[in-house]
C-alpha cells in the first residue's frame, strides 16, 4: 500500500487567486516512510506573497527568484504521486490549491476519493482538540523543536509520524492489508480502516492435564461460591 503525505506553503489563502510556492511531499509504503520525497520551491508567477503567509512559513520572493514555475514540476509531481493515497493536514486547503494550479494548465483535478484528511481524522479521535499539527505532535510525543515556522516538507515529515498514530500506532502500520473508508461530506476521505487477518486454526493450548487437574483440584477447595467455582459452572 502506498500513500504521499503532502503538504504546501502559498502566497496567501484564496486558491483562486494565489498560488503555491512550496510543495513537500513522502513517500510511505505499508505506512513506513521509504525515504523518498519530492520536494521544490516554486515561482509564484508575479503573485506577491501577503505578509501573514510569510510570516507563518518564512519565504520571501528573493527565496524564488529563479525557482521552477509549478506547470515545470506538474508531470514530475503526477507521476511521483501516481496511485496513491493522498494525506494532507486540513487537505480541503491543500488539495484546493494543487487543483486550482491543475486547472490552470488545462489538467484534470485530482480526486476526493484520493485523499485522507487528518485533521478530520483528529477531530474524531479528540473531539475536545486541539488539533493543529503542533498540538498533535505534544500530544503524541513526536519531537517538533526544529519547527521554527512551517514548512512544507518538514511538516509532511512530522505529519507522517502523527498519522501513523491518529490510524492506531506503530501496530497499526505492521498491517500490510487495508480497505478504504467511503468518502466524507466535505469530498475527503477520512480514514483507511486495517483489515485484521483471521487465524486459520486455533493455537493448541498449552497447559498440561496435570496442570488442569491441579486447577480443578484449587477451585474445589475454593467453595462453591468462589468466582471461580461460578465462571467454571457458567461455562
Amino acid at each position: 500500500m502506498r500513500e504521499i503525505i503532502f503538504d504546501t506553503e502559498t502566497t496567501g489563502l484564496d486558491a483562486r487567486e494565489d498560488r503555491i510556492i512550496e510543495l513537500g511531499c513522502i513517500e510511505l509504503v505499508n505506512r513506513f516512510p521509504t525515504g523518498r520525497t519530492f520536494h521544490h520551491y516554486i515561482d509564484p508567477q508575479g503573485r506577491q506573497i501577503h505578509a501573514d503567509a510569510q510570516a507563518v512559513h518564512g519565504i520571501g520572493a528573493a527565496d524564488l527568484v529563479g525557482k521552477p514555475k509549478f506547470g515545470d514540476l506538474a508531470e514530475e509531481f503526477l507521476e511521483f504521486i501516481d496511485g496513491a493515497k493522498l494525506i494532507a493536514h486540513n487537505a480541503g486547503f491543500d488539495i484546493g490549491f494543487i487543483n486550482a494550479e491543475f486547472a490552470r494548465l488545462g489538467h484534470p483535478a485530482i480526486g476526493p476519493e484520493r485523499v485522507v484528511d487528518t485533521l478530520a481524522l483528529a477531530r474524531r479521535k479528540h473531539p475536545m482538540g486541539p488539533n493543529s499539527l503542533d498540538a498533535l505532535c505534544r500530544r503524541y510525543g513526536i519531537d517538533n523543536s526544529h519547527r521554527s515556522k512551517h514548512g512544507a516538507l518538514l511538516d509532511s515529515e512530522l505529519l507522517a509520524e502523527v498519522y501513523i498514530e491518529l490510524i492506531g500506532g506503530k501496530q497499526a502500520a505492521l498491517m500490510l492489508d487495508s480497505i478504504a473508508l467511503p468518502a466524507a461530506g466535505d469530498g475527503v476521505a477520512e480514514a483507511t480502516a486495517v483489515a485484521l487477518s483471521v487465524r486459520p486454526s486455533p493455537l493448541p493450548p498449552r497447559l498440561t492435564d496435570a496442570e488442569l487437574a491441579a486447577h480443578a483440584r484449587l477451585v474445589e477447595s475454593l467453595g462453591e461460591k468462589a468466582l471461580w467455582a461460578q465462571m467454571r459452572s457458567e461455562g
